[in-house]
């Protein structure tokens, strides 16, 4: 595997390491301390309690606890998302209970990620629902990101827009950088706040055969979160045939400044063993 050339980051470029795709084969509070063994200061998360979009205060405090201990920081959490990994891609745009659950869980993850300082919440829009109006889902789905957005503001973070790939996930409408802006517009219009960000990841936008380098020119400006994995495969850059050093200067030279989340899968190996790409220089905040 190629290893990334650290001179070509850029002096602001910061990496984070996904605990919810990487360091699985740990328990949840044992992964920032193997994160930080690896060399990272800086971690983020999917919502981690799957089961439930309000979990006891004691688990909060232990998952809290354990990012503490390990010093490394959490950059970055997604809100309530139903099964994920699985065939959830979200809850706030599903009519019924799993909306209700994600309302239930904005005030929850906003006061969990200002107890730790994470000034990055990411709202996946939700599947497509056989027998429901689009229309329906979508004014839903603003309704609650405009709430998510002031929660967001409340504790000084960005609310974060993603957008998936058709292939792997065709109920989800958000499946190019232009559909992810379009909401971020709309929740910008709604709240007046300006909160609202668009996530950029590098391989859903592949994986809908987006040209990379034009979402990077066009949007690095309207970006508030990174997130990298090669493709194909979804492994660590090297593995696939993304130009993922190149994409990464793009950004750079664009203005980007933010986090760039480490959110692939490591393969067969352990993932401490999956960051050979990285030199172990680029691996902390600087």
């Amino acid at each position: 595997m190629a290893s990334l050339d650290s001179q070509k980051t850029g002096p602001d470029q910061r990496f984070d390491v996904n605990l919810s795709i990487l360091f699985t084969e740990l328990p949840l509070l044992e992964r920032p301390a193997a994160a930080a063994a690896a060399g990272f200061t800086a971690v983020e998360l999917w919502w981690p309690w799957i089961e439930t979009p309000t979990p006891p205060q004691s688990e909060l405090d232990a998952l809290k606890k354990a990012l503490d201990d390990a010093g490394t920081q959490l950059v970055g959490l997604n809100f309530y998302a139903g099964q994920l990994p699985g065939p959830d891609r979200g809850a706030l745009s599903v009519p019924g209970p799993e909306s209700d659950r994600f309302r239930a869980n904005i005030e929850v993850a906003a006061d969990f990620a200002a107890s730790v300082g994470c000034k990055a919440l990411n709202a996946l829009y939700g599947n497509r629902v056989d027998g429901v109006d689009p229309a329906v889902q979508d004014e839903l789905a603003l309704e609650n990101l405009v709430l998510a957005a002031r929660a967001a503001d409340r504790i000084g973070a960005v609310l974060l827009i993603e957008t998936l790939n058709k292939p792997e996930s065709p109920r989800y409408p958000l499946v190019s950088a232009p559909s992810g802006i379009e909401v971020v517009d709309k929740v910008n219009a709604a709240t007046g706040l300006g909160n609202a960000k668009f996530l950029l990841d590098l391989y859903h936008l592949s994986m809908n055969g987006e040209d990379l380098s034009q979402v990077i020119s066009a949007y690095a400006d309207r970006t508030g979160h990174v997130q990298i994995a090669d493709n194909p495969g979804r492994g660590a850059p090297g593995t696939g045939s993304l130009p993922l050093e190149q994409l990464l200067d793009e950004l750079t030279k664009a203005g980007y400044d933010g986090w760039v989340g480490l959110e692939y899968k490591p393969g067969d190996q352990p993932s401490a063993e999956s960051f050979a790409w990285l030199p172990a220089e680029a691996r902390a905040a600087r």
